[in-house]
């Protein structure tokens, strides 16, 4: 990989490091490769949350940035969805002196490329920032929505088991058109 390249996304070959899987990814999507996992290890801080936020985005956020320029540059983000989450979000109080606990109420999670809108900032919380109040996305909706932009109808994918109706999106499932282009 040229040295400007190495320099963008701050990675060192070999090392494995956030920077240098980002890079990764874009190899393997070059060559076809149709899902991808990153993870970046060590976002659950229920303390000294300034300092670790600061290590955690210092290691993810460059190289993210790069590998969606990257993307773009090559004329591949428009067909490559790139999906930036976690688990839980973080309660607005604090826990102890400098942390926060689990909020499974409301959280953020951003999307790129893939046919999504640029730019879109979609639902907001309470004033305390606690619960999601408008526009709400559920996880249900959300996976329905990424299968139907990567191709697949996600009530179409159901099997039944015992009795039941199962499927990636469970018996629900929404897709969100209006975070699509």
């Amino acid at each position: 990989e040229p040295q400007h390249v190495l320099d963008m996304y701050g990675a060192t070959p070999g090392d494995g490091s956030y920077a240098s899987n980002c890079l990764l990814a874009r190899r393997l999507a070059e060559r076809g490769v149709r899902f991808i996992q990153l993870y970046h290890r060590g976002w659950d801080h229920h303390g000294d949350l300034v300092q670790y936020m600061k290590v955690c985005c210092g290691l993810t956020d460059r190289p993210t940035w790069a590998l969606i320029q990257d993307l773009k540059q090559r004329g591949m983000l428009d067909e490559t969805l790139i999906v930036w989450g976690g688990e839980f979000g973080r309660t607005p109080t604090a826990q102890g002196s400098d942390g926060r606990d689990h909020n499974p109420e409301a959280f953020t999670m951003w999307l790129a490329g893939g046919g999504v809108k640029a730019g879109l900032n979609y639902g907001s919380t309470d004033d305390y920032g606690y619960y999601s109040v408008e526009k709400k996305v559920h996880f249900h909706d959300l996976h329905a929505t990424m299968l139907h932009q990567l191709g697949f109808d996600h009530e179409r994918l159901t099997h039944r088991v015992q009795g039941r109706d199962f499927r990636l999106t469970d018996v629900e499932g929404t897709v969100q058109h209006s975070l699509l282009d």
